[in-house]
Parts: C-alpha cells; sequence; structure tokens
C-alpha cells in the first residue's frame, strides 16, 4: 500500500517521463465543480493505440521463451463433411445397467475414478419411483467449453462433435468450470496404461492415451463414426434406449437395428434437450421416462423397529 506523498511522488515522476501531445500534457489538474461539489475531470488528449514494434526481439523458433498464441486447430477439426451428428436418450427405456458406461471406458481405456458417459439416478419426488438418466458431454453448438479454452484444445468440428486435444491441454480447468452439465475429467495424476494401450499412437478422435495435468470428455466416438459404427456406448446398450444418427438426413438409429426419423422421433415424443435454456444448444436430446418398458426398481428393505426404535 502507498500513501498519498508516495503515491503523488510516483504520479509525478510518471507525467515528467511522459512525452507531450500536441504541445499540451497528456495529465491534466483536477478542476473543481459547482461550488465545493466533487472534483470534475478534464479528458487527456485522445492516444494513438497502434501495436509499436520493438527491434531486436527473438522470433518464434529462437532460443527466448515467449508464449505464443495457439495456432488453429488441426485438419480434423472439419469433422465429416455434410454431417451434423446427434444423440437421442430415451429414458423410458434406460434400466440402469450402466453398459454404456463401462462401454466407453473400455473403448477410450479411462482413468480409473472417471466415468465420461455416467449414469444418475433421478427421483422428482417422493411419490414416483426413480428413473435413470445417462449424462455425455452434450456436445454443445454453442459450447461454452470452446469460447474459454486460451489454447484452442477445445474446439467445435462442423460435423457437430466438441472435440478435445489433450496434446495441446495446459491443465487451465477453465472448460471444467464453464461446462454446466460437468461432462469433463481430470487427470491429477499420471494415469496408469496397459501393454495395449501403450503401443497406441495419439490421436484426438480415439482418445486413448492419457496425460497428467490435462482435461477430458466424451467425444462422440469419431474413429468409429469414420469407420461407420455407432459410438461405443449406443452400440453397448442392451435396452436400445440411445439412439445416434445424422440429423442432415434426419435418421437416427440404436443398437437393435432400430432406425428411425429424428424430427419425428423428437415431436412425437416430446423430445428435449437438459438444461437448453442457458442456450448452450446441446446436440444430446431426451425423451421424457413415460410409460417405461421395464419393472420399476424394488424398495429397499426398512429396518424393523420395536416400540418405535430399530
Amino acid at each position: 500500500m502507498l500513501s498519498r506523498r508516495s503515491f503523488l511522488k510516483v504520479l509525478a515522476a510518471a507525467v515528467a517521463a511522459t512525452p507531450l501531445a500536441g504541445g499540451g500534457a497528456v495529465l491534466r489538474r483536477w478542476r473543481s465543480g459547482r461550488g465545493h461539489g466533487a472534483p470534475a475531470l478534464v479528458a487527456a488528449p485522445s492516444v494513438d493505440r497502434t501495436l509499436i514494434q520493438l527491434a531486436d526481439v527473438p522470433t518464434r523458433g529462437g532460443d527466448a521463451t515467449i508464449a505464443y498464441a495457439a495456432s488453429p486447430p488441426a485438419a480434423t477439426g472439419a469433422g465429416v463433411p455434410g454431417r451434423r451428428w446427434v444423440m437421442v436418450i430415451d429414458l423410458a427405456k434406460c434400466d440402469g445397467c450402466r453398459e454404456c458406461t463401462r462401454a466407453c471406458q473400455a473403448m477410450h481405456y479411462i482413468p480409473a475414478g472417471q466415468e465420461w458417459m455416467r449414469v444418475y439416478e433421478m427421483r422428482d419426488n417422493e411419490v414416483a419411483a426413480p428413473y435413470w438418466f445417462p449424462r455425455p458431454c452434450m456436445q454443445c453448438d454453442n459450447a461454452p467449453c470452446v469460447k474459454v479454452c486460451p489454447v484452442s484444445a477445445a474446439w467445435k468440428r462442423e460435423d457437430g462433435i466438441v472435440m478435445q486435444d489433450t496434446s495441446r491441454c495446459i491443465g487451465c480447468r477453465f472448460c471444467i468450470a464453464a461446462c454446466p452439465y460437468g461432462a469433463r475429467t481430470f487427470n491429477w495424476v499420471q494415469p496408469e496404461e496397459s501393454g495395449a494401450q501403450q503401443h497406441l499412437p495419439y490421436s484426438d478422435e480415439w482418445n486413448q492415451r492419457h496425460r497428467k495435468g490435462t482435461t477430458e470428455k466424451c467425444i462422440f466416438c469419431p474413429g468409429l463414426i469414420k469407420e461407420g459404427k455407432l459410438p461405443a456406448c449406443v452400440t453397448a446398450c442392451p435396452m436400445g434406449a440411445i439412439y445416434f444418427g445424422d440429423q442432415v438426413e434426419d435418421a437416427v438409429t440404436n443398437s437393435q437395428g432400430e432406425t428411425v426419423r429424428f424430427s419425428a422421433l423428437i415431436r412425437q415424443s416430446a423430445g428435449y434437450r437438459s438444461m437448453e435454456e442457458l442456450g448452450t444448444e446441446p446436440r444430446v436430446y431426451y425423451l421424457p421416462p413415460r410409460k417405461r418398458v421395464y419393472p420399476i426398481p424394488p424398495e429397499e428393505p426398512q429396518p424393523a423397529t420395536v416400540g418405535g426404535h430399530p
């Protein structure tokens, strides 16, 4: 903290070192307002805010350690031309088996303790029975994580997928704070790798190699999509609760081989998107858990009581 006297000395030195513009000083003194009212500040002359080039500054590729803005994403950022991938999850069919989670973990060698496809048990009130809510990355068209990433480690592909390049990630975790769905994880320690995993090349389309100090998330398995296959979570769902397809073709398919029109499925079944009021424009749609196709889970037995006491 500077005293007033010290502050005035620093200010006087700064004014003395400031060049004059147009014959007048850049800074001007305060002028009193009406009577003894609050002083009014007289605006200083406008300053030319052009970029100043300094001589003898090391350029990129030199020995100096200068931080540079990240270059644009690689060519994979374009995605599959003419496609707009979309996922639909029928909550009436989901029985909470978590096979989708296990398939995702096996597919991407996800480190222990993390779940890119997390299944929540939901209960709207005490009278209703619970239902399950699978939550992948929502692949938002207006993705908050993309906006806050300072190094372009997260970006939006033209086909709708929000990608994550851990080779670029600096671990700032801005994306985790920005995501309203809690769909991102962070590697606090170096994940263990299996023998088969160690021989795999790094690819942001497969995301099977993991690094300490980086964030990760569901990416809709673009490597499988390129091979004409459904994402791992969709294929593994035994109930056929997860549909995946192209919104441009207006068709989505589940693990049972059922292909339906996306627009008709959403319209007729009152489809919705999670927290779409935030303006994130998710690409994951949900069908409400009505007329469920599996029995409700049994209630947990209550402990026997004697005289009102357990």
